[in-house]
């Protein structure tokens, strides 16, 4: 039955997009962080954003990226985001295994929170950026 299915709950996962700065001028990169204490491996992440723009509905194309493994407390690029997006929720759903354990969390960045007035320093990275945790 369904209430026998266990799901693990995911900790010391997070998704965090990064302001930095190139030769080209500022970008925007998204991130996963392994804040965990052991390795995370077959990491396999989908982004999407969907939402209104200009009173129409927007959808962007869906886009997975995986990451075989990850040590403990490091951080991996998932992709460079456009700031044409952040008006738009983006989504970020992590499956990963613990061991022979799968575990998945769905990261939502809300329309207009990867901001710079939200920007803290990202563990890990060291650098400032929007984390979800």
């Amino acid at each position: 039955m369904i209430k026998d299915i266990h799901y693990p709950e995911v900790k010391d996962i997070a998704v965090a997009v990064v302001k930095e700065e190139n030769p080209e001028g500022e970008v925007w990169t998204v991130y996963l962080l392994n804040l965990k204490e052991v390795s995370i491996s077959n990491i396999l992440v989908s982004s999407k954003g969907y939402g209104q723009k200009n009173g129409e509905e927007v959808k962007t194309s869906t886009l997975r990226h995986f990451i075989n493994d990850m040590p403990a407390k490091s951080y991996a690029t998932i992709e460079p985001i456009m700031e044409d997006v952040f008006s738009l929720s983006n989504e970020y759903w992590v499956s990963f295994y613990v061991g022979s354990v799968i575990h998945d969390k769905k990261f939502i960045f809300l329309p207009e929170t990867i901001s710079e007035q939200f920007l803290t320093n990202v563990p890990v990275i060291n650098k400032k950026g929007v984390m979800i945790l």
